[in-house]
């Protein structure tokens, strides 16, 4: 499975490229840039490009070789359970039904306990 995952690699990579090279290569020998044919070119071959690059990009990142600016990597716990155990300092926070609510709620509600404590 890896050699059939590389070769489509490989070939997404080259087609890639190729449209690339065809959409530089369109914008630089041609006479009149701003003609109608010549803004398609470039743009088929730009969207092409980027059709192609998305797949080798979503493999490296999933296996982790693409490093992403803004991305939080994950701590790793240590194995005897001492120091890199993480415990949850708070309760979980359960809907009505007494499901656990997604992230995005947890820091809403976060936020909201922070802002309402006011000083008497």
């Amino acid at each position: 499975m890896s050699k059939e995952l590389g070769i489509l690699n490989l070939f997404c990579v080259i087609a890639a490229l190729a449209f690339l090279a065809l959409a530089v290569i369109s914008a630089v020998l041609s006479g009149d840039f701003f003609t109608t044919d010549n803004l398609f070119i470039i743009a088929f071959g730009l969207l092409m490009a980027l059709l192609f690059a998305v797949n080798p990009l979503l493999y490296l990142k999933s296996e982790g070789r693409l490093p992403l600016p803004g991305m939080k990597r994950s701590i790793p716990a240590v194995a005897g359970g001492g120091a890199g155990q993480l415990r949850a300092s708070t309760p979980p926070l359960l809907d009505a039904k007494g499901r656990a609510v997604p992230p995005d709620v947890k820091a809403i509600m976060a936020r909201m306990g922070q802002s309402e404590v006011k000083d008497a």
